[in-house]
């Protein structure tokens, strides 16, 4: 018994420790994060130059860990701790190895590093320390080697001992004569032997073996191998006879190279290929080279494994030779463990999944020791680990290792197991919990525990017993239903466990509950009106009101939406007012109310009374040329039942939609179906229709598909037949087409009836365009100008339909015969030019003369580019106006009617005069004195090629907006007997024989009140540029 109780006691003590350090750690937490040791560098294997350790004797293996407390390093070497002793040639630093005054034979191994702290240790990955190295050969003489020309020969090289890989080459006779490689000639990289399938004269000599250390970089020579040749003869042909072969099973790590080499003895040379016996062909990445005899395979997968055959053959035969590329992987993780926090009793399964050729084994460690399941609640399963009943020794770093024969892989995880007393400080109880009256409450009571205890609770000072309305449940939570006021109270959780008691107390309020007073309902309201929402309620004053709105259960934002909106209940009441109301708003309207304690919701159904909705599925039943029978259905009456339609049509040739009349006249909101009449045959037509009710008239309907009248005869003629003119012999008619939607069918034309004045008998044509609107009739009996009785018909696919009124219409007419006579030109000025003639009269061959054409040019162009000008009635003189000054002009004049022109006059010319003087009056002075304006100016001095100034022209008006007035003069003064209260606006233009000169700048002559006044036009206010020309012109036309 008393050893029983000390053993208690041992595992006590030993769990009050831990649970001490649990403590400790946690105090650590507050100020700094802990965290367990995770490797960020881990060791890699080196290989060591043996030539090199005079020169440097030392190594150093990296290792590198976070956690917190820092980590301290262990080393091992072959699964033996290392222990760095003051003088050892093993040092550390920091984490890192350091081995000085190397020995091959006692430093080379496997090397691990172990990384520690309070929460466990980690192993790192397996790193190797090997030494390279190459001995020089042994023997310093070597016997020749005598064979046949034509025979195949093997030189062997024999490396030396070493360690690292080789290289190797062959000297033929000297240095720096290297064998050269070719289908001949193969030296191994495997054996480092030279291989001459078919020995030549040529080859005879001394051969050297030379090898290089690709680690250690060192080469050595082996002693010279001479080749002589046999005088007992050629050597005959023979088939192939492979020596260098590759072996039958090669194992090939995943993405790694592969050299495969295959070469053969023969007489002739034998050549070498390759392939896969399955027939899958190369990849392009395989390297084959034929000459060498190689073949490489990089960055190989599991694709690429598979048998391959070295091929030899030569005329004598054929030989191959197979071997299997067998693909393998390291173990790589693909699923690994993570760090887990478990309460103490509590159960752990850890999956470790990894991927591999051949399939990776798997084992566990913990702080850095494999973990032998010693217990029946530890167990590994195919990688997995589980623990059953955590105990505090479980704590700890554990590893998952995969691995197979190509290695390992590590997995760092860490297991906290948590035994804590009761402890409330984290999630205390809620201060002060509401709950109405009548309702229902939750206290949760979540201490943080491990392992999980009892729970109870308290009402003040006395246990609460549980009962149907109040109940304690498995999370330790309390419930109670149907709250009454003498619920209230100070309700204490108290928690325990092995290691504890706690407990935290909160208060439970008890409130009136929230009621909407307002009972539900349902309004109606017409479009545009607006209409106020009551949500009225009854509440613990000591509670905030907080208000929602939802329309058709989507939360309404006040301010937006259009602006309809808007709350007008205060503090104590939800009411909202919804203006100017629309169709759109119909629906459902939610009021929620919420307070802290509970919430309460009503909802109110809104009706909206508008005009009716668009009808819809117009369809055209029935149509004729002139009437189409309409059926639809009614769209929504919105509440307001429909009392009447209304029918509208379009056509291509409407502007838009137009009433039409239908039978019955009135369609009263019962009818679905009506005929529309009036229409035109041969048209196509869309159809709408509109409801109305007593609200209004709503949207149309979508236009129905669009229908054709039937054809029919037309009914419509020609509007403004008319004619005349044309060419000699010829009757033209003319008509404006009748339009498109009047033509009442397909194949459209028109029938011309004309006959001469007086006869009985009509001649008919028919013109087949809908859009003609001139006929000729070309007949050479035909005499000019003779009257004729014309009317123009119309006609369809349907046949004919009426003619239109006759009409008088004469033919055609011929050219004047005649030229006039007398023609005279004179010039009036520098720009125009006065023309007269003789009239031509009337003659009897009805050659009339409707006016007469003036052509004219100049002396220096051609007749083809005169102006022309012409005349209207029996006039005899006109003016030519906008010539150009000092030049010579010709004219000609001719009569002219329908039929065109006669022959022209003989030409006549004239020679306009100098153009006027093109410099304005200057200096032009004026002054005022009883009721008389007084203007002075400087004489204009005509340019050598002007006109002589015969006078001045003064043009004077009293203000910008009236017509002036002309006063002429041939001196440079004038006197104007003018009212001085008014103001004026002056000019002065010379004028001489070529006509007007330039005008002087507009003088304003201000209103004057004195009795005198003077001034000038340099000295005087001027209007604005725009307003001088407005002047300007004004004052050119009334001249």
């Amino acid at each position: 018994m008393r050893v029983d109780f000390d053993r208690t006691k041992l595992k006590m003590k030993l769990l009050w420790k831990l649970l001490l350090l649990q403590s400790f750690m946690g105090c650590l937490a507050a100020g700094n994060t802990l965290q367990s040791p995770v490797f960020t560098k881990q060791p890699g294997s080196i290989v060591f130059p043996v030539d090199s350790m005079e020169k440097n004797k030392e190594v150093v293996f990296s290792c590198e860990a976070q956690g917190h407390p820092p980590p301290f390093y262990r080393w091992k070497l072959n699964g033996t701790l290392i222990n760095p002793k003051p003088g050892s040639h093993h040092s550390l630093s920091g984490g890192n190895l350091r081995i000085s005054h190397l020995n091959k034979d006692e430093d080379a191994g496997t090397y691990q590093c172990l990384a520690s702290n309070s929460f466990g240790t980690i192993v790192s990955r397996e790193a190797s320390l090997t030494f390279a190295y190459l001995e020089n050969f042994k023997t310093h003489r070597r016997s020749s080697v005598s064979v046949r020309e034509g025979q195949g020969v093997v030189l062997l090289c024999g490396p030396p001992p070493h360690s690292g890989a080789l290289t190797f080459s062959w000297i033929f006779n000297e240095y720096p004569s290297f064998v050269k490689q070719d289908s001949r000639r193969f030296v191994s990289q495997e054996t480092g032997n030279l291989y001459i399938a078919k020995v030549a004269p040529s080859d005879v000599g001394n051969y050297t073996c030379v090898v290089t250390n690709t680690v250690t970089k060192t080469r050595v020579q082996g002693p010279p191998t001479p080749l002589i040749l046999r005088t007992d003869g050629v050597m005959g042909e023979y088939e192939p006879k492979i020596e260098v072969q590759f072996p039958e099973v090669v194992q090939v790590a995943k993405g790694s190279t592969v050299r495969l080499e295959c070469f053969a003895l023969g007489n002739p040379v034998p050549s070498i290929s390759w392939r896969r016996v399955d027939g899958v062909p190369f990849s392009r990445k395989v390297d084959v080279r034929k000459t060498s005899g190689v073949m490489e395979i990089p960055y190989f997968q599991q694709e690429d494994s598979g048998t391959y055959e070295c091929v030899a053959e030569n005329t004598k035969g054929r030989n191959s030779v197979q071997g299997k590329l067998s693909f393998f992987a390291a173990p790589q993780l693909i699923e690994k463990p993570q760090d887990v926090q478990k309460a103490i009793e509590d159960s752990l399964v850890w999956e470790c999944k990894a991927t591999g050729k051949p399939k990776p084994s798997f084992r566990w460690m913990r702080n850095g020791e494999n973990l032998e399941p010693t217990e029946e609640r530890v167990q590994v399963i195919n990688g997995a680990l589980s623990i059953t009943r955590l105990a505090l020794s479980d704590i700890g770093m554990y590893q998952c290792v995969a691995g197979n024969k190509y290695g390992e892989v590590y997995s760092n995880t860490e297991l906290r197991v948590i035994a804590v007393a009761p402890d409330f400080s984290q999630n205390l109880l809620k201060s002060h919990t509401l709950v109405k009256e009548g309702g229902d409450v939750l206290i949760e009571c979540k201490p943080k525990m491990s392992p999980r205890g009892a729970i109870s609770w308290r009402k003040g000072n006395d246990a609460l017993r549980e009962s149907s309305r109040v109940a304690i449940l498995e999370t330790g939570a309390l419930r109670i239903s149907n709250v009454t006021k003498a619920d209230a109270g100070t309700y204490t959780c108290v928690a325990r466990n092995q290691f504890g008691v706690a407990s935290s107390s909160g208060n439970l309020l008890v409130k009136e509950p929230t009621i909407i007073t307002t009972t539900p309902s349902t309004l109606d309201v017409t479009v545009g009106e607006s209409i106020i929402l009551p949500c009225q309620v009854s509440y613990d004053p000591s509670l905030e009101l907080k208000f929602t709105w939802f329309f058709n259960e989507q939360l309404i934002h006040f301010g937006s939406h259009g602006g309809y909106f808007e709350k007008v209940g205060g503090h104590s009441a939800g009411d909202i007012m919804i203006r100017n109301i629309q169709l759109s708003h119909a629906g459902k309207y939610t009021c929620a109310v919420q307070t802290k304690v509970d919430s309460s919701s009503i909802a109110t159904d809104l009706i909206v009374r508008g005009p009716p909705g668009p009808p819809t599925s117009i369809h055209v039943e029935e149509i004729t040329d002139t009437t189409a029978t309409l059926s639809w259905r009614p769209g929504p009456d919105n509440h307001s039942p429909i009392t009447a339609y209304t029918i509208q049509a379009r056509t291509p040739f409407s502007l838009g939609w137009q009433a039409v009349s239908t039978v019955p006249e009135v369609v009263v909101g019962s009818h679905l179906t009506a005929t529309v009449i009036e229409l035109n045959p041969w048209v196509e037509y869309e159809f709408r229709v509109l409801a109305s009710n007593a609200v209004g008239t709503g949207e149309p309907s979508k236009p129905s598909k669009k229908a054709r009248t039937k054809e029919t005869l037309p009914k419509i003629t020609p509007a403004n037949v008319s004619g005349g003119g044309g060419s000699r012999s010829e009757l033209v008619i003319t008509w404006e087409p009748v339009p498109e939607e009047l033509q009442n069918g397909a194949g459209f034309g028109y029938v011309v009836a004309f006959r001469p004045f007086g006869a009985t008998g009509w001649m008919q044509a028919a013109v087949p365009s809908a859009e003609a609107s001139k006929y000729v009739f070309k007949n050479e009996t035909i005499l000019p100008f003779s009257p004729f009785q014309v009317k123009v018909g119309v006609y369809n696919n349907k046949g004919e339909g009426p003619f239109g009124p006759v009409v008088t219409i004469y033919s055609a007419e011929e050219e004047p015969g005649r030229a006039p006579s007398r023609v005279r030109a004179k010039s009036l000025s520098a720009f125009d030019v006065e023309v007269s003639w003789k009239a031509l009269p009337w003659s009897t061959s009805k050659k009339r003369v409707l006016g007469y054409e003036l052509r004219y040019w100049e002396k220096n162009e051609k007749e083809d580019t005169a102006s022309v000008l012409r005349t209207v009635g029996n006039r005899t003189l006109t003016i030519i106006q906008g010539l150009k000054g000092s030049s010579t002009y010709y004219i000609t004049v001719r009569a002219y009617n329908t039929a065109g022109t006669g022959p022209p006059s003989q030409p006549v010319n004239v020679t306009t005069k100098k153009p006027p003087p093109s410099q304005p009056p200057s200096k032009v002075m004026w002054n005022t004195s009883n009721s008389k304006i007084i203007l002075n100016w400087e004489q204009v001095k005509p340019l050598e090629n002007e006109s002589e100034v015969m006078g001045y022209k003064v043009l004077y008006k009293r203000n910008r907006f009236s017509r002036p007035s002309v006063m002429e003069t041939n001196t440079t003064s004038v006197e104007l007997s003018l009212p001085t209260d008014e103001e004026y606006i002056i000019q002065i233009k010379p004028f001489g024989e070529g006509g007007e000169g330039s005008s002087s700048r507009q003088i304003t002559i201000p209103r004057i009140s004195g009795p005198n006044a003077v001034g000038s036009a340099s000295s005087v206010s001027t209007l604005s540029a725009l307003s001088t020309i407005a002047l300007s012109l004004t004052a050119r036309t009334s001249l």
